[in-house]
């Protein structure tokens, strides 16, 4: 039997930044994925569909360069090769994960591939072999959910209904397309499959998409997204698939919408299958956890999706950081309160903090101001003029509470806020640090001025 330091159940964003930094520690390491290095994310989530995503975008920067205010360009001959995008996703893909195992390899981490049993809290088998680890990270991620609806496995079954994972194997671009969800992932296969000429009707069950994000960075882009010719159906009750039909309740009435493929992205269920014999406290999203990632049971952690905190790559891999310090005799916490939130569509979306609502709701003395994307220059230079940057800020100090960003480069630009709230700063040392420009990440120097009132490039509206 080999014994380890750690040994980690999964190997995501999570699990395999866990093994890294472990290694780093001085751990012996044990590193058990049973299927691809890199989990979801790198192989049929994060990374696949931003490169996918990043073709649609130049497909449509040429299509419709008139639209962006971008004259010059004859776009006659230009057409989708689906299958070319998707080579080129798989190339993508091929090159991190191999990455990533000269990583691994270069930490002397042993990799284990099979499924993870637990046997009791400091053993666990795969295959024929047994392993000894004094410290568990469990970071078995999530699966699809499919509600108890009258016809969704036969609709799986009949290959009309698929996943993400099935979506990003397509071998051809279906004409129609319903998103069952209004979630990130629902919307940014919608805008990747409008983008490449799919008719696409995306159906929610609340009143609006992204419902955890700023409220008008939702409806702003519900707008973009109707404009683009997506139908977008919100406040249903879905009752039941038939074949390619889907059916809802809408306004008190059955409607049915039909289409050649149905993406399900409803929402996902923690992978639980292996740690039955451990006596793991579960709640409704996910193995329970503290801010150290401590689980019920002592030398047992649960990182990334697994704990039902955040479904993002980038908290599992710092949740992974945090539970190997704490392994290897750290004492250490993820601040929850100061983590980013991105959507890749057209525009990009991204947050960290309260949103204005929340702040309202908490009873905060709060003062807001939004600078528009239409007022930048490099913005307007790049044709991609829609959106806003919005700074909510604590009254009496200035300090910083919450940012939303709706532009061509938000999922970038956010990560100047998550470093200013990190550090507690305020508006004012917003201000008073010089942006380059042209740049778009003036809308944040500008935005700041706004807050202490005396905005420069955008008339003072009051606040």
């Amino acid at each position: 039997m080999k014994n380890y330091d750690v040994i980690i159940l999964g190997a995501g964003p999570g699990g395999y930044v866990a093994a890294i930094r472990a290694a780093q520690l001085g751990a012996a390491v044990a590193l058990i994925e049973k299927e691809s290095i890199g989990g979801v994310c790198l192989n049929w989530g994060c990374i696949p569909t931003k490169t996918l995503l990043k073709s649609a975008k130049t497909y449509q920067n040429i299509l419709h360069g008139e639209f962006y205010g971008i004259e010059g360009i004859e776009p006659d001959k230009i057409k989708v090769n689906w299958r070319a995008m998707v080579d080129r996703k798989d190339k993508v893909v091929e090159k991190l994960v191999s990455g990533i195992e000269v990583l691994l390899k270069g930490n002397k981490i042993d990799i284990y591939k099979g499924f993870g049993e637990f046997i009791d809290k400091n053993h666990i088998k795969v295959g024929d072999e047994t392993l000894y680890g004094k410290n568990m990270i469990i970071a078995t991620g999530t699966s699809p959910k499919a509600p108890n609806i009258p016809g969704i496995k036969e609709s799986i079954d009949n290959g009309y209904m698929i996943t993400a994972k099935g979506l990003l194997s397509m071998e051809e671009l279906p004409k129609s397309m319903v998103i069952l969800g209004g979630g990130v992932i629902a919307v940014e296969f919608a805008t990747l499959m409008n983008a490449l000429n799919v008719d696409v009707t995306l159906i929610q069950r609340s009143g609006r998409i992204l419902s955890g994000m700023d409220a008008e960075m939702a409806n702003t882009l519900t707008r973009q997204l109707k404009k683009s010719k997506v139908k977008v159906v919100t406040n249903t009750s879905l009752k039941a698939i038939d074949g390619k039909k889907v059916i809802v309740e809408l306004k008190g009435k059955e409607e049915i919408f039909e289409a050649e493929k149905i993406l399900l992205s409803l929402g996902t269920t923690p992978n639980l299958d292996g740690l039955q014999k451990l006596d793991l406290k579960v709640g409704s999203s996910g193995i329970e956890t503290n801010e150290k990632m401590e689980t019920n049971i002592e030398g047992v952690y649960a990182i990334g999706d697994i704990n039902g905190k955040y479904s993002l790559a980038h908290v599992a891999s710092a949740e992974g950081i945090v539970a190997v310090e704490n392994a290897m005799g750290g004492n250490e916490i993820l601040n929850y309160n100061v983590i980013p939130s991105c959507v890749y569509t057209f525009p990009e979306l991204a947050s960290v903090g309260l949103t204005e609502e929340e702040a309202i709701e908490k009873g905060l003395d709060i003062v807001v101001n939004k600078f528009p994307v239409n007022a930048n220059g490099k913005a307007m230079a790049e044709g991609d003029t829609i959106g806003f940057l919005k700074i909510i800020a604590n009254k009496e100090y200035g300090e910083v509470l919450g940012v939303h960003i709706m532009a061509s480069t938000a999922t970038d630009m956010i990560s100047e806020a998550v470093m200013i709230m990190e550090l507690e700063g305020t508006a004012e040392d917003i201000a008073k640090a010089v942006h380059p420009h042209p740049t778009l990440s003036e809308m944040m120097m500008e935005s700041a001025h706004g807050i202490l009132g005396y905005p420069i490039h955008s008339l003072n509206r009051g606040k």
